[in-house]
């Protein structure tokens, strides 16, 4: 089985200094048929002026991992962190028995351009802890790089879930092939361009949700496309 969520219809918001887009309901957002999937709670897409950020909030008992796509992302935190997110690189936050942190826009001219996932952690309670890596997805591309997993390692981040988190980007013509475990779930979020996926065609803002599925065949055609796959118990 394999359901489509198309970018047009995600909720959408705009407060001038943020434009957002919730793939699954957030704050404002509400569909009760778009709760999450499986351990995957938030995918949102946000755009942020120049200058413009979150101001130091709380969260508790969540993995929360930020992909940059364009831009640059300033993050602090009361835990000791405090660093700048460039594209290729990724960021997991876990909050676990609570954290503080803010996020702006490091740029005075520029928006800054990136994904905030939200994954629930399979214990609640853990000590909040944070990771950033660099990644190279565009310099390598054509094939799925393991961007986090919950052994993690030098080289991939660590996440608090069953989970593991792909990432590749795709020139014209490239085409991968991922197999799903049996009784696994799939989530692919298309970040940029266009794919197509066991022949459905999607685009930047899309997204599929897959269970049932053995193997997944994933085409770059006309344009080249940038995602992420979510392998979910």
């Amino acid at each position: 089985m394999m359901i489509i969520r198309k970018s047009q219809d995600r909720g959408k918001f705009n407060y001038g200094w943020l434009q957002t887009n919730h793939s699954f309901s957030f704050a404002n957002y509400y569909d009760p048929k778009y709760m999450g999937f499986r351990s995957l709670r938030v995918i949102n897409e946000d755009f942020v002026a120049p200058g413009g950020g979150f101001d130091t909030h709380g969260h508790k008992d969540m993995e929360i991992i930020t992909y940059i796509l364009d831009g640059a992302l300033e993050h602090k935190d009361n835990i000791g962190n405090g660093s700048i997110i460039v594209p290729g690189e990724l960021q997991r936050m876990s909050a676990g028995t609570g954290i503080l942190h803010s996020e702006f826009n490091h740029s005075d001219t520029e928006s800054v351009h990136f994904l905030q996932i939200w994954i629930l952690p399979k214990e609640k309670g853990l000590k909040p802890s944070y990771e950033q890596k660099k990644f190279s997805l565009r310099e390598n591309p054509g094939k799925l790089h393991l961007l986090a997993s919950p052994n993690g390692g030098e080289e991939v981040l660590t996440v608090h879930q069953d989970v593991t988190i792909w990432g590749g980007v795709l020139a014209e013509g490239d085409n991968l092939s991922y197999t799903l475990a049996p009784e696994r779930h799939a989530w692919l979020q298309v970040a940029r361009g266009e794919v197509v996926v066991n022949g459905v065609p999607l685009v930047a803002g899309d997204a599929l949700a897959v269970s049932e599925v053995s193997n997944l065949e994933i085409e770059s055609k006309d344009v080249g496309g940038e995602i992420l796959l979510f392998d979910l118990v």
